[in-house]
């Protein structure tokens, strides 16, 4: 795994810290836990966010761990799995673990890379921040959470 902190030197086009700001916005604001979020509020996520890079085939969730960050995919593909089966296949634009953003608990499901992934991090103490700088943004995700359990239990119970 590599870590890069947005907006850090690197090499590469990317090398200013606006450029790589903008590519994180267009990125967040296709990812469903943020689609309400204005330009100003997907800033201070992709500001409180850290890319990181995970080799294929490394397991970077395990089910029954405590969960304490957010991933979200920005290149590649992961596999989501619940005691060895495969329950989905997951791409750019989908987020794992939000729900341990909010209360700490164990993973649900263990997630592998299938490919070179390429993330963004969110953690506990960057999530809280952005809670307590940006109320709205609590209203707004706590709105996408919802219409996510609400399509869990359609598919579940129909």
């Amino acid at each position: 795994m590599r870590w890069v902190v947005p907006g850090a030197p690197t090499a590469g086009p990317l090398s200013s810290a606006a450029m790589a700001r903008e590519k994180y916005l267009d990125h967040l604001a296709t990812v469903p836990l943020f689609s309400g979020a204005t330009t100003k509020e997907l800033r201070s996520v992709a500001k409180a966010s850290v890319e990181m890079t995970i080799d294929e085939g490394k397991q970077f969730v395990t089910q029954g761990e405590i969960g304490r960050e957010a991933f979200i995919i920005v290149e590649g593909q992961a596999e989501v799995s619940r005691g060895g089966n495969k329950i989905t296949t997951l791409g750019p634009g989908d987020c794992v673990g939000e729900l341990a953003l909010l209360d700490h608990g164990p993973r649900t499901a263990s997630v592998t890379a299938m490919t070179p992934l390429t993330v963004l991090v969110l953690g506990p103490r960057e999530f809280a921040g952005l809670l307590d700088e940006l109320p709205a943004l609590n209203r707004k995700m706590l709105a996408a959470l919802a219409s996510k359990v609400r399509d869990l239990d359609s598919q579940t119970f129909g």
